[in-house]
C-alpha cells in the first residue's frame, strides 16, 4: 500500500482528494468511560451538579466532530450531514459506553470526525465528574464500521 500523505520532498501533505467521487460516507466509532460507584450513580441519578452529563456530553461529541479539521492537522473541513451520539449505562461495570455515527456525502472519509465525536464526549463526561473522582478511565476509543468510497466497508467484529 502507497500512502498519499507525503509531497515529492517527504514531507506531509493533505491528500487531494480531488479526483475522487462523492459518495455516501458513514463511519461509527465506539469508545468507554469507567467511573467509580459513586460518580457514575450521581451520573445516572442526574445529581451531577454541573447539569445533565450525558446531554452535554451529546452536544460536546456533536460539536467535536464538527471540528475535527481544526483538531488533526490533515482532516479536510467537512460539511457534516449527520451526526448522533448515543450511550449505553453498564451499570456492572459503572462503564458508560458511547457509539457515534457521522454520514456525509463526499470525497473522502468521516472516520477521524466519528472517533473524534466520542473523544470529546469522553473528555466532557470526565471534565463535570472529575469533582467527584479524579481516576476516570477513558478507554478502547476506536472505529467499529465504515462505509463509502474506494476502499469500501470495515466492519469491527
Amino acid at each position: 500500500m502507497e500512502f498519499t500523505h507525503f509531497n515529492e520532498q517527504k514531507r506531509a501533505k493533505m491528500v487531494d482528494v480531488s479526483a475522487k467521487d462523492y459518495t455516501l460516507r458513514i463511519a461509527k466509532a465506539y469508545g468507554e468511560v469507567k467511573l467509580s460507584k459513586e460518580a457514575y450513580s450521581a451520573v445516572k441519578e442526574g445529581k451531577v451538579k454541573k447539569g445533565d452529563v450525558l446531554a452535554v456530553a451529546q452536544v460536546g461529541g456533536i460539536m467535536g466532530a464538527k471540528q475535527t479539521p481544526y483538531l488533526i492537522p490533515m482532516c479536510h473541513p467537512l460539511n457534516l450531514e449527520g451526526v448522533d451520539i448515543n450511550f449505553e449505562m453498564d451499570d456492572e461495570n459503572c462503564t458508560i459506553k458511547i457509539f457515534s455515527e457521522v454520514k456525509i456525502t463526499h470525497k473522502t472519509g468521516v472516520e477521524m470526525e466519528a472517533m473524534t465525536a466520542v473523544s470529546i464526549a469522553a473528555l466532557t463526561i470526565y471534565d463535570m465528574c472529575k469533582a467527584i473522582d479524579r481516576a476516570i478511565e477513558i478507554k478502547n476509543i476506536r472505529l467499529i464500521y465504515k462505509e463509502g468510497g474506494k476502499s469500501g466497508k470495515f466492519e469491527r467484529l
